[in-house]
Order: structure tokens, then C-alpha cells, then sequence
């Protein structure tokens, strides 16, 4: 394994975990609306997912990790999934037959989400943790 390879590991580890740290901001977004019957729209609050894309890079050396390059967030789209409709005629947002749309934020799947997220972190971290410990005794070795 050369170096370069140990380098571009380490970015795709970087932009990994990046990805995932996004991805956590989003989920506690939506985790935090969730409840909320007015967004930015004028309606009730979207979840909000992110979508990922692989990064490949061009081939500048014959090398079985040169076209990886890792993973970027290609962007945040809003969950068009149908709004949930609760019976509640005392609330200000309730239409005419006392029916309020409500977001279509579910918390055990936030949280189910926000866990994967999580590990995905961390598995992350402790790739370059590993290429670190092993940079550091290839230097030791070579003293």
C-alpha cells in the first residue's frame, strides 16, 4: 500500500464523517419540529432527509483506490410523504372541520435514523484513528 493510498483513505473516512455529521443536524431539525404546524412555507413543518453521493475522482496513478473519493452530501430534500390530519378543533391552524395537518415527523424513526447516523460517525472515527496509529508506527519503524 502506498502512502497516497493511506492519504486518500484518510479523506474518504473525513468526508464520511462530514456527511454524517449533516445528516445529524438534520435529524435533530426535524426531531425539533416536530410538533411544529407552521413552517417557513406557511404549512405545517416537512421532514427533511439528506441524500448522499459517492465521489469519484480521476484516475491520475495506477492504483486500486485512485477513482475513490469518498462520499458529499448532494443535497437536503423535504419528505413528501402524506401530512398526518389530527382531530383538534381548539387549534389555530384547525381548518373547518377541526382537523389540523400536522408534520410528518415520527420520532422512533428520527431516532432509529439519528442512531445509524451515529455509527456511521463513529465507524469513521475509528478508521482514521487506525490509519493514524498506523502511521505512527510505520514512523517509528522507519527511525
Amino acid at each position: 500500500m502506498a502512502f497516497d493510498d493511506l492519504l486518500v483513505s484518510g479523506n474518504i473516512s473525513a468526508s464520511g464523517m462530514s456527511a454524517e455529521r449533516l445528516r445529524m443536524e438534520v435529524i435533530a431539525n426535524n426531531v425539533a419540529n416536530a410538533t411544529a404546524t407552521r413552517g417557513p412555507n406557511g404549512g405545517p413543518y416537512r421532514r427533511q432527509d439528506v441524500v448522499f453521493e459517492s465521489v469519484l475522482r480521476d484516475a491520475a496513478y495506477d492504483s486500486p483506490t485512485a477513482m475513490l473519493g469518498g462520499v458529499h452530501v448532494a443535497g437536503i430534500e423535504d419528505d413528501q410523504s402524506e401530512l398526518p390530519r389530527v382531530h383538534d378543533p381548539g387549534h389555530p391552524d384547525a381548518d373547518a372541520d377541526g382537523y389540523v395537518s400536522m408534520p410528518n415527523v415520527f420520532l422512533p424513526i428520527e431516532m432509529v435514523n439519528l442512531m445509524t447516523a451515529s455509527r456511521a460517525y463513529e465507524a469513521n472515527l475509528k478508521v482514521l484513528q487506525t490509519l493514524r496509529q498506523q502511521m505512527e508506527q510505520t514512523l517509528t519503524l522507519l527511525r
